[in-house]
Parts: structure tokens; sequence; C-alpha cells
């Protein structure tokens, strides 16, 4: 009987997803902290190298950058998704087909073509400088790429949907009738959504914003791509470390902080989003 309740259990789906993650992510992973590490030393010379590493100028002014980088894209996507799934939720079924086709179907295309794309468009002759210098808006070409704003902008359109598809679901599962108690109360809609709406929304805010932020922090093609010099993320320094310099520990070192911090926005993710009421279970 303990095995055909074993075989009925819908727990046993999962089982190969998470035999795949352990064998295709978790061992591989440690097995390469394991065999980069022992080649440093002991407990002490490995402490010592991590904070000798760091607290080195480059790696400090990557972090500082990456969560500078990832801030901004976050606060951007949560402004620009916050009424596009607003209107998802509420619109009929033809305006959320269209809206749901122009955010998905650009996932079919690869994130180097999309961010080639954007590189044409915000280039010193690019589409963008062009058109506002025929119209005589300027006088000179925008220094729109190779800086923090052209990366700002590339990602923020790449991480855009992962913003809209997380309010959505919290949104939607909001139920209808409690704007339509406050309107009847005589509160004014703009007051009913502020006390109403916007509270009941706020966790799918915060999730959709924890879920871009720990994307950010580890991009690398679009930064890599669209940034200059001074705008060095954690992900292009591990790249470096690891292509150019040929520092394996060091580089090991850095992607285990990358990874630790993403642990630990994981876990607050896991702590705020109540999946389930973001269902509307």
């Amino acid at each position: 009987m303990r095995r055909e309740a074993f075989w009925r259990d819908p727990a046993i789906l999962v089982y190969p997803a998470i035999a795949f993650l352990v064998i295709g992510f978790v061992i591989p992973l440690t097995w390469f902290f394991v065999a980069t590490l022992s080649e440093i030393g002991g407990p002490s010379a490995i402490l010592g190298q991590v904070v000798s590493i760091a607290s080195s100028r480059a790696v400090v002014s990557a972090l500082i950058t990456t969560n500078w980088i990832a801030l901004l894209v976050t606060a951007l996507t949560l402004l620009a998704g916050y009424p596009i799934a607003y209107y998802l939720s509420t619109g009929n079924r033809l305006r959320f087909t269209l809206v749901l086709f122009c955010i998905v179907v650009p996932y079919f295309t690869s994130v180097i073509v999309r961010t080639y794309s954007w590189m044409v468009l915000l280039g010193r002759n690019g589409v963008i400088n062009q058109a506002l210098l025929s119209l005589g808006v300027i006088d000179a070409p925008l220094p729109l790429l190779y800086n923090k704003l052209g990366v700002v902008i590339g990602m923020t359109y790449v991480l855009l949907p992962y913003m809209i598809l997380t309010l959505y679901a919290a949104m939607k599962a909001i139920d209808p009738s409690y704007m339509r108690a406050g309107l009847a109360l005589g509160a004014s809609r703009t007051y009913a959504f502020r006390r109403i709406y916007l509270p009941l929304s706020a966790h799918g805010a915060i999730s959709g914003s924890l879920i871009v932020f720990i994307l950010a922090i580890g991009f690398f093609i679009t930064p890599a791509l669209m940034g200059g010099p001074s705008d060095v993320m954690i992900a292009m320094l591990i790249e470096r470390s690891v292509e150019i310099m040929l520092d394996w520990q060091g580089a090991a070192i850095m992607s285990l902080l990358l990874l630790a911090l993403t642990l630990v926005l994981f876990a607050i993710y896991y702590r705020v989003t109540d999946v389930r009421r973001m269902m509307g279970a």
C-alpha cells in the first residue's frame, strides 16, 4: 500500500526536476568551488583570500556599480510595469491578448539580438540620434550608449516582462468587489486605488522587485555590450578573471560572493512571497 501511495503522490512529478538540478547545477558547482579553493590551502588561507579579494578596489567598485544599476533597473521596471500589469488585469480579452503578445513574443528572440537592436537605436549614428538631429531638437548626438544609461535601458527592457507577469499574477488574485465596495461607500477612484488596491498589490510589487534585482545583479551580456569602461559589473569582472587574467581562484571567490548574495535575496523572496495567494488560492 505504501508503494502505491508513493506512486500516486503528485509530488513525484517534482523529483525529476530536483534530480536534474542536483546533477546539472549543485554537484558541478560544489566540485568547482571545492577543487578551486582547495588549491589555496587551509580554512585560514581561504578566509584571508576571501577578505583580500572582497575588499579589493576592483571588487568593491564592481559591487557598488552592480547594486546601483540593479536598483535603478528594478525601480524603472516597477514604474513601467505596474500600469501595464494593471491594464492586463482589468482589460478585456482582446486587449489582454494583444498586450501579452507584445510582452511574450520578444522572448522568442535571443538576448544578444535584442541587445544589438538597442545598440542600433541608441548609437551615436543610431535611429534615435538621427531622428532628433533631423528634427533640430539637438545639435550633436547624445551619449546614449557605452555608459550607465545604455546599460539601464537595455536591462530594463529585458527584465520588464518578469515584473509585469509577477504583478499581473498578484493583481489578478485581488477580488474586484473590494474596489466596488470602496466606490459604493463614497470613495473616489483615486482614493480607493491608493487605500485598497495599492496595498493589496504591494506583495506582488515586492516579489517582482526581488526577482528583477536577483536577475539584474548577475547580468552579463547587456552590460558587456552596452556599458563603458567604468560600468563593470561583478559578472563581467568574474569573466575577465577567467578569460583574461586566468585567475580561477579569484573568480571562484567572486562567484561565491555573488552566489551568497543571490541566495540571501532568494530567501527574502521566499519569505515575503505567498505563491498560493498570488495564484488566487
